[in-house]
């Protein structure tokens, strides 16, 4: 038994562009995301540059990651950037108070950092401490990066072995002002966001796009007051050019916060939950943007999604501050689906972060502390397959007639998801079924253009709970699918159950 879904795409009337940047990275020093994920050490026998990993640099490399941010989350606040420069040996210790209580010795530091965004080919998003630091002291990292010349800030760059600036353009002021980030009101984050723009400086070409630290969720009024800052209700234009975004953080977490459930172990209800919540992603990306509407109706600012994914319990036996957990074929779906959301906002969302890389949370990239070995989780292969998604031009799905649904708890969970987009002559469709135990088969009627040289793959497995490991590390593993075809003008595409399916094609 399956559904069937009817849908029309125009393949001649572009949306708008669908920013590289939604797909963007997060590596925070938590757990083993940078010690054993990214950074090893040069003294490891795992291959490694200066330390860094060139396992996870050669993985991560075929994604074409846009971006990563760094050095948190809740740790950017507590972090002040001079205590990772200089000899290693010289670096003070410094507690992780916020993940395990643990030592950090600050041997990944902004150099470290810089040298692993160049080995991946991927611009830096720095967040910057406001929770414990100084305004002095975020000027002058930007200023020690990003400038040329002759100032203290730009010696002392010199003198630890940089001659020339690098490219940063995008900072965070703040992380999770709300919470972690210092416990600040909306009013009180306001101004002091105020205060850290104003001192960072653009320096020659290097033009920054500040992110100011945004909402939890669902919290509009926070987004309101920082737009105030900017703009006037009904204003036609952002008078006051601070900051660039806002940024908001959203998690799957389909349990209480005290008990979010194993990312394995899970039952069926649980796993239309955790989609659902995801689904929500939708509604919390429409409100801010119909907040920001009011202040800025030429969508001048944009919203950052720079913390998103699923958070489970943390697997058993490991610390429970270090956030390590599986990665299945459900957490698969869950980014699926915010990515044909992220599509759908296209004219807002300028960026998004999922959380995190590697080891921690829903991670792309999972590392055996024991042996070395790397495993590629389910949510890796879909940002590869996805990847062609990035700066083209979205075009809209309109559905034509019911969608197949799932009722959670008295809300509506369609369970066909799709988004398409065009870029260089290319189309490429991504179709995700979501039923856990039925097939559906959709229909688009292709306008507009004729497609032609169609190349499918799918993502799925034997059920939803299968995962990769060291010795298993394909359970999980896209495949060429066979059940797509053009017929009459129409691309017809067969969706197994809980499956994630791409196809591309040449646009005439």
């Amino acid at each position: 038994m399956s559904s069937t879904v009817n849908a029309v795409v125009n393949l001649d009337l572009e949306g708008p562009v669908i920013s590289r940047h939604v797909y963007g990275h997060f590596a925070e020093h938590l757990g083993r995301c940078i010690y054993g994920g990214f950074y090893v050490g040069e003294d490891s026998d795992i291959p490694n540059e200066g330390g860094i990993r060139l396992d996870v640099v050669e993985a991560l490399r075929a994604l074409d990651i846009p971006n990563l941010r760094w050095p948190g989350g809740c740790f950017a606040d507590e972090y002040h950037w001079r205590d990772g420069i200089g000899p290693k040996e010289d670096r003070p210790v410094m507690i992780n108070t916020h993940w395990g209580g643990v030592e950090e010795n600050n041997h990944f530091g902004t150099h470290e950092f810089m040298a692993l965004c160049e080995l991946l080919g991927t611009e830096p998003y720095i967040s910057g401490n406001v929770g414990s630091g100084t305004v002095q002291e975020m000027s002058e990292w930007v200023e020690y990066l990003t400038r040329d010349g002759d100032s203290p800030a730009v010696r002392e760059r010199k003198a630890n072995g940089r001659e020339e600036p690098w490219k940063v353009k995008y900072w965070g002021l703040g992380n999770e002002t709300w919470g972690c980030g210092g416990n600040m009101s909306a009013e009180q984050y306001a101004l002091e966001a105020r205060r850290y723009a104003t001192y960072c400086r653009n320096y020659g070409d290097n033009k920054l796009y500040r992110i100011a630290a945004g909402a939890s969720d669902f919290s509009y009024g926070w987004t309101e007051t920082l737009m105030k800052q900017l703009s006037h209700l009904g204003c036609q234009r952002v008078e006051r050019p601070l900051y660039q975004a806002v940024s908001v953080h959203y998690y799957t977490v389909a349990g209480p916060w005290d008990n979010k459930g194993s990312a394995t172990e899970f039952t069926t209800d649980e796993y239309y939950t955790t989609l659902y919540k995801a689904s929500r992603t939708d509604e919390l990306l429409t409100g801010h943007g119909n907040v920001m509407d009011l202040y800025d109706p030429k969508k001048e600012i944009g919203i950052v999604l720079d913390e998103w994914g699923t958070w489970w319990d943390v697997e058993p036996g490991t610390n429970p501050g270090f956030l390590y957990q599986q990665n299945t074929m459900r957490d698969a779906l869950v980014a699926s689906v915010h990515f044909d959301i992220f599509h759908k906002h296209a004219d807002r969302l300028v960026m998004a972060n999922i959380a995190q890389t590697v080891n921690v949370l829903q991670a792309m990239i999972l590392t055996d502390p024991d042996s070395g070995a790397l495993v590629l989780t389910p949510t890796y292969h879909v940002f590869r397959m996805n990847k062609g998604h990035q700066d083209a031009a979205s075009l809209q799905v309109h559905v034509v007639g019911d969608k197949p649904v799932k009722d959670v708890d008295g809300a509506e969970l369609p369970t066909v998801s799709v988004s398409a987009s065009r870029k260089d002559g290319r189309l490429l469709v991504s179709l995700s079924n979501l039923d856990a135990d039925e097939a559906a088969d959709v229909s688009i009627d292709l306008r507009g253009g004729a497609v032609t040289g169609l190349a499918s793959e799918i993502l799925t497995a034997a059920a939803v709970n299968a995962h990769n490991s060291p010795d298993a590390p394909e359970a999980v593993a896209p495949r060429a699918h066979d059940g797509v075809r053009i017929e009459g003008g129409k691309l017809l595409v067969h969706l197994p159950a809980h499956s994630f399916v791409t196809v591309a094609g040449d646009v005439a």
